[in-house]
């Protein structure tokens, strides 16, 4: 399907930007080359290591692809925008020409929002500070902090030299627990046991807490949780923990991916998963998809951690996550009064490593207590 679409772009701006130019035939046929190598980007990720999902391209040219991917997909948008602008004008002016210096302009314009779409997409994310009431937090909770990172997607675009600088500046904050919520590689354990090794150094007074997300499962589940456990990190899928401080207590809980379902594994049970939690002890969930958190609220979660959306990347296009996601792409919801928080990702998959926008994020998150009405 993607190779569908790509393609169909491709061809609308070839016929409707390139060939128009007023170049000799030979400069726009290289020009149409060109978009054809930018077009076909994740055609050369699944060549380099037989899956789109892990490219195994130097870290170079991963950007290198990322910005003529962004900039061929924003000057189809932008020509897209011209041409429906001319189709209005067209009753009242009749057919109209573009001058090419118009069109130049729009190469830049594309050009250049892509540069800084990669760049705000690559860079270590800057830290993002909320605060979330919950109703019945024991007092000894109030101000409880948590780093949220989801979706590292470590890789040869995401190394050991980010994560690294990710670790350094999660250790700064000195949260009292880390918990991420899947997608932490792309590449198989062979291909990046290198590059996540920085992880196995974060640090926090009550542990760092694992969920999978569906990029986990792509590349042998088992072996990645069982990885992830080896590096100090506790895998919650489908299980509990209960947190404490004196005499309050305070359930963390995460499931697994919801591709599990077609991953072969047992199906996730958010309902037996609560059933046997301790009664009447706020429960926070570690969900990588936000699709069933209304789900999560029915079922009395308290607070959802979730991400997989990556914020819906682009400002304008970002909508086009909702759908797949129960209509919950960025930031905090109420959800039937469960404070959903789904988080832009602490980078992204390097298929499509742009951001508009929608910034990365580490994101502090500091628990107090809801004070009910009398």
């Amino acid at each position: 399907m993607s190779r569908l679409i790509f393609g169909l772009i491709y061809l609308y701006v070839v016929a409707r930007f390139v060939w128009p130019l007023h170049l000799p035939v030979a400069a726009k046929v290289v020009a149409a080359a060109i978009l054809f190598v930018a077009s076909q980007y994740l055609e050369w990720c699944r060549l380099s290591s037989g899956s789109r999902f892990s490219p195994e391209f130097p870290r170079p040219v991963i950007i290198l692809f990322n910005w003529a991917f962004g900039g061929l997909v924003f000057l189809w948008l932008l020509q897209l925008l011209l041409d429906a602008g001319l189709l209005i004008a067209m009753p009242f002016r009749g057919a109209v020409g573009v001058p090419d210096g118009v069109r130049y302009g729009m190469a830049m314009l594309a050009a250049v929002a892509a540069a800084i779409g990669v760049q705000q997409a690559v860079r270590v994310p800057p830290l993002k500070d909320i605060e979330v009431a919950i109703p019945g937090l024991p007092r000894q909770f109030d101000g409880y902090t948590l780093l949220h990172l989801t979706d590292l997607h470590i890789s040869r675009l995401f190394p050991a030299s980010w994560a690294r600088a990710v670790v350094d500046r999660s250790n700064t904050l000195g949260v009292d627990l880390i918990a991420v919520t899947g997608d932490l590689i792309d590449g198989t354990l062979d291909a990046r046991r290198t590059d996540i090794e920085p992880l196995r150094d974060l640090r926090a007074r009550d542990g760092v807490f694992v969920v999978s997300g569906n990029h986990d499962n792509m590349f042998g589940y088992r072996g990645w949780m069982e990885h992830y456990a080896s590096m100090g990190m506790s895998v919650i899928d489908n299980s509990h923990v209960v947190l404490e401080r004196d005499v309050g207590r305070l359930i963390l809980a995460g499931l697994s991916d919801r591709s599990v379902r077609s991953a072969g594994r047992p199906v996730r049970d958010l309902a037996a998963l609560v059933e046997a939690a301790p009664r009447d002890v706020p429960i926070i969930l570690l969900d990588h998809q936000p699709a069933e958190a209304r789900n999560a609220a029915k079922l009395g979660v308290a607070l959802q951690l979730s991400g997989h959306t990556h914020g819906g990347l682009i400002v304008g296009i970002d909508r086009l996550a909702a759908g797949p996601n129960g209509g919950f792409v960025s930031g905090r919801y109420d959800v039937e009064g469960m404070t959903l928080y789904v988080n832009n990702g602490t980078a992204l998959w390097p298929g499509f490593a742009l951001r508009l926008g929608r910034p990365s994020e580490l994101t502090r998150i500091t628990l107090r207590r809801r004070v009910e009405p009398a």
